[in-house]
């Protein structure tokens, strides 16, 4: 009886010891791949790998460094649990045979924000050639090409993206949560939907049920209100006003037209945010927008005649709903046709010195620096290190970045919003 005994636990602990390398190998070889599928992109670190016997595999200290941006996103612990040693082994030796049902969460996600996010050679591919008008966009200068990022962000008090995200898949359904600590909430359930981890957009035509999305500000939007009002030189509703401007604009290019009630829902979430719930399909032109045929009522045909189904703060929204118009190119505000340097105008914008030791802080913004030989040098700030600075001209078309080392600087202004003197 105490040989039996013995065995039974020498076999307990070698099946142990062989589950936990199996799950730490087979684990190690697919981030392998995944690190190699997405080499041009970034570079993906895996960091701790360890197991459960009740089936849950866990990554710590991971990250995900985007070629594109200059701070990595690092995730402190994430758990992928499938309920059963045997379900987590399957999964692992077979990406695209995953469980009914199972579940991921990542947990301690966080990127650090700078100034400048994306790298110089983003910058200047994304400034080149037509581009489609924006939808979005809240501009945060009195030049209106000037748009909130993460350098607003910065000046607002929000130093960092922080927060977790939850993933359940299920037979009936897909569920999503990605909550964070000071810009709001995005929740997803999607009927019938399956992600594929080997085809990823297979996921997107998995059901053709509508999801239903909801999103939460969680305070963020009054604060960019009353943020990017100040530093337009405007008030709130002239601010949003300009923002939905935009939005029309960029509606008009793609040939729809939004309805009243949607512009008003618009311009209230730019105000006040708050909770936002809407039905959606991925595959559909407009996201399951109603679109109808034209500007006639009466042309209509019975079936076009329905609204979005969405909820604002939990009431129902009526006549939510684009109509077809013809694509028209969209139309620019004056100020984008002169440089982007603003005009002279004491009341409105002047120089103002500030620090050196800030100047991160000012990244994207246009400068002005005194050099110990009493030259000045005008321009776009591009980015800031401990020995120089990038000032960026136009040139020819686009744009040159001028190195100046700091200690050649005796003076560093900043064009920006402020009191007449």
């Amino acid at each position: 009886m105490k040989r039996l005994l013995t065995t039974l636990i020498l076999a307990a602990l070698l099946g142990f010891a062989a589950f936990k390398s199996a799950v730490w190998w087979l684990t190690d070889q697919r981030l392998a791949e995944a690190r190699q599928a997405l080499s041009e992109t970034g570079v993906l670190e895996r960091g701790k790998i360890g197991s459960g016997i009740e089936g849950s595999l866990t990554l710590s200290g991971a990250s995900w460094q985007d070629f594109e941006l200059t701070q990595p996103l690092v995730i402190a612990r994430a758990e992928f649990q499938t309920g059963s040693p045997a379900a987590l082994l399957k999964a692992l030796a077979d990406p695209s045979d995953l469980p009914a049902s199972w579940s991921l969460q990542a947990e301690g996600m966080a990127l650090v924000l700078e100034a400048t996010m994306f790298r110089n050679w983003v910058t200047a591919d994304g400034t080149s050639g037509p581009e489609q008008a924006a939808l979005f966009s809240l501009p945060c200068a009195p030049d209106p090409r000037q748009q909130l990022g993460s350098g607003d962000l910065l000046r607002m008090g929000i130093t960092r993206l922080t927060g977790e995200l939850i993933v359940q898949q299920t037979l009936e359904r897909l569920h999503l949560e990605l909550n964070s600590a000071n810009t709001g909430s995005l929740e997803l359930n999607w009927p019938g939907a399956r992600i594929s981890l080997v085809s990823p957009e297979a996921t997107l035509s998995s059901s053709n049920q509508p999801l239903e999305l909801t999103l939460r500000d969680g305070g963020l939007m009054r604060r960019v209100a009353a943020y990017c009002s100040r530093e337009t030189g405007m008030d709130a509703s002239q601010w949003a006003g300009r923002a939905l401007e935009t939005f029309e604009n960029g509606l008009r290019a793609r040939g729809w037209s939004a309805s009243d009630q949607l512009l008003a829902l618009y311009r209230q979430w730019l105000l006040e945010g708050g909770e936002i719930t809407a039905s959606v399909l991925p595959a559909s032109e407009a996201l399951g927008i109603p679109v109808r045929p034209g500007e006639n009522p009466g042309s209509e045909p019975a079936e076009a005649s329905r609204a979005w189904t969405v909820t604002y703060n939990g009431a129902r929204v009526p006549d939510v709903f684009l109509r077809k118009t013809r694509p028209a190119a969209p139309e620019l505000p004056e100020e984008t046709q002169e440089p982007a340097t603003p005009r002279d105008n004491p009341v409105v914008n002047r120089w103002y010195a500030e620090n050196l030791e800030t100047a991160s802080a000012w990244v994207g913004r246009t400068v002005r620096v005194t050099l110990t030989n009493g030259n000045l040098v005008q321009g776009r700030l591009a980015s800031v290190t401990e020995q120089e600075l990038e000032i960026a001209r136009k040139v020819a078309g686009g744009e040159v970045a001028y190195p100046i080392v700091t200690r050649a600087i005796t003076a560093f202004e900043v064009w920006k919003l402020g009191q007449a003197q």
